[in-house]
């Protein structure tokens, strides 16, 4: 089973056990806490590689690398070929960047309309940095920094890539006519 086929076999609302203690980022806060072996979770969202449960009346994200505690393979670290391309480093951060989901949206990032441009700068040093800017739904969701560090710890996964800077803006406002055509199917708003 792939990895998408693996967190798709989730069902909303289905309950699970964590199989052991798990680091998740508690949502919209950010701020990583550790959710006990034996507790009961309720998924909300599995999209990308990560999966949104509920505990206790709030809501968490678990990471692809810690998929394990909810009975599912582990995901590895996205990574790329130490001799890659600048072509394929960039194809490498926008699918890194198509991963990344607002725990309460079934539609990636991008597809959203978030994602209002990427540059990939070369040091002489040769190590490369990506400056993200991306929006938010609404000025004041809680979301960004979550989003914003799940994209960083994806991309880094390049050994190519040493930094990634991500600007969150408000100019222009996001709108709906910003959603793609594949998130307005998900969405239900052709």
């Amino acid at each position: 089973m792939s990895d998408i086929e693996q967190i798709a076999s989730l069902e909303k609302g289905q309950t699970l056990p964590l199989q052991r203690d798990v680091e998740a980022i508690s949502i919209p806060f950010g701020k990583t806490v550790t959710l006990a072996e034996d507790s009961i979770v309720s998924v909300m969202q599995a999209k990308g590689s990560s999966v949104s449960v509920g505990f206790e009346g709030r809501l968490y994200l678990i990471e692809g690398a810690n998929l394990d505690a909810l009975g599912l393979e582990a995901l590895p670290r996205p990574t790329l070929a130490e001799d890659a391309s600048e072509e394929e480093i960039e194809q490498f951060v926008w699918d890194q960047l198509r991963t990344c989901f607002d725990p309460e949206i079934p539609v990636n990032i991008v597809d959203l309309g978030l994602v209002y441009g990427c540059r990939i700068e070369r040091l002489i040093t040769g190590e490369r940095i990506v400056t993200i800017r991306m929006t938010l739904t609404a000025p004041g969701c809680g979301m960004g920094d979550v989003i914003a560090a799940d994209a960083r710890n994806k991309i880094l996964g390049a050994p190519q890539i040493s930094k990634v800077h991500t600007e969150i803006v408000f100019d222009p406002p996001w709108s709906r006519e910003m959603l793609s055509d594949e998130a307005r199917l998900e969405l239900g708003m052709f």
